[in-house]
C-alpha cells in the first residue's frame, strides 16, 4: 500500500486563541493553501454543505490571531442582489447587517474559546466586522482579512470591485456555489472563477480550490440530493 503524505499546515503564532477543529483531510489541504504566506487570494466553490465558508472563516481567524495588525471583514449580499439598494431593509446600517451576521457569528461561537472575552472584543473593538458588497466602492485594504460569502451572488462587476480593493497586507477568500445563484443567472462567480484558474494567477498567489459533494458533512441527506441535483444539471 502506498504511504500517503502527511499535509504540512503552516504554523503562525496566536495572539488570541482559536480552537484546534476535527478536520479531514480535504479541509487540512485547504487550510495549508489558505495559510500559506504564498496565497493572496482564493476562489472557494463547493455545493452547500461541503464547508467552504466553514473553512474560510476559520483560515481568517487563524490569520487574525497571528498579529494585531490585522482586521477581519465578512462580506455578502444584503438582500437578493447585491445591486439593489439597503432602502427595503428598515433600521440604520447596522441594524440592515446585523441579521446577515448570523451565519459567521455561528462559525465564531464554535471557533473561539467560550471561556474568553476574546469574540466579544473582536467585534466591540471592530477588529471582525460585516459590510454588504454594495459599499465597498472606494475602500482600500490594506492588513484586512477579507471573506466574501455567497458570491454566487455577486455580479461580474461586482467581483470586480471586490477584488480589486485588495491592497499591501491583505488576503481575500471568496466562496461560492456554482449550483446556486438568487440573482436570475447575472452571477458572476463562475466567470470569475475560470478567469483565474490558471498557471500564471497561480504564481501571483491566486489559488483556485473546489470541495465536492464528497466533502458534505451536513448529512447523507444532503450528499444524496445534491448529487442528484448535480447530475441533472449537467444534462
Amino acid at each position: 500500500m502506498a504511504k500517503v503524505s502527511k499535509i504540512e499546515i503552516p504554523q503562525l503564532k496566536q495572539t488570541f486563541r482559536v480552537n484546534n477543529l476535527r478536520l479531514t483531510a480535504r479541509q487540512k489541504e485547504f487550510l495549508a493553501l489558505a495559510l500559506s504566506h504564498k496565497t493572496q487570494i482564493m476562489f472557494i466553490s463547493g455545493p452547500a454543505g461541503s464547508t467552504k465558508t466553514y473553512m474560510a472563516v476559520y483560515a481568517a481567524l487563524r490569520h487574525l490571531s497571528s498579529g494585531d495588525d490585522l482586521d477581519m471583514l465578512y462580506v455578502r449580499t444584503i438582500i437578493e442582489s447585491g445591486d439593489k439598494g439597503l432602502g427595503a431593509l428598515p433600521g440604520n446600517i447596522e441594524e440592515k447587517i446585523n441579521p446577515y451576521m448570523a451565519p459567521l457569528e455561528d462559525k465564531l461561537m464554535e471557533m473561539l474559546p467560550q471561556s474568553t472575552t476574546d469574540r466579544k472584543e473582536l467585534i466591540e473593538t471592530g477588529r471582525i466586522q460585516a459590510m454588504p458588497i454594495n459599499y465597498l466602492r472606494g475602500a482600500n485594504w490594506r492588513d484586512k482579512v477579507v471573506v466574501a460569502d455567497e458570491a454566487q451572488n455577486f455580479t461580474f462587476k461586482e467581483l470586480v470591485t471586490l477584488i480589486t480593493r485588495l491592497g499591501q497586507g491583505s488576503k481575500l477568500f471568496i466562496s461560492g456555489d456554482f449550483m446556486q445563484s438568487d440573482i436570475n443567472g447575472r452571477s458572476g462567480f463562475k466567470r470569475m472563477c475560470n478567469l483565474f484558474s490558471d498557471e500564471s494567477s497561480m504564481r501571483k498567489g491566486i489559488e483556485f480550490f473546489q470541495f465536492t459533494t464528497e466533502d458534505i458533512m451536513r448529512s447523507p441527506l444532503q450528499k444524496y440530493i445534491i448529487q442528484k441535483l448535480e447530475k441533472e444539471l449537467s444534462h
